[in-house]
């Protein structure tokens, strides 16, 4: 599998608080930014894969609103975790 439990820890203690804790939204947001990034490659090479699709796009709806609460929220965070993944809005 491509997101085994030892790269999710790595994950979560990278840009979370630490390795255990799964909750906070900038774990999250790299957590599927990384699952994004995965599915992208994947459909560029099975382009009827319309399940997979369908993923990703709920995926990417899912971290949106994430990265809409840490924009109202705490924005300081938010221009964070976007200059570490190099996401643009």
């Amino acid at each position: 599998m491509y997101l085994s439990t030892e790269k999710k820890q790595e994950i979560f203690a990278k840009y979370g608080k630490s390795a255990t804790d799964t909750g906070t939204s900038e774990g999250q947001i790299a957590l599927f930014t990384h699952r994004i990034n995965h599915l992208t490659e994947h459909l560029k090479r099975n382009k009827k894969d319309f399940n997979t699709e369908r993923s990703l796009v709920r995926l990417v709806g899912k971290r949106r609103s994430l990265l809409d609460y840490l924009s109202k929220n705490h924005i300081d965070r938010y221009r964070v975790i976007i200059q570490e993944l190099g996401i643009r809005k």
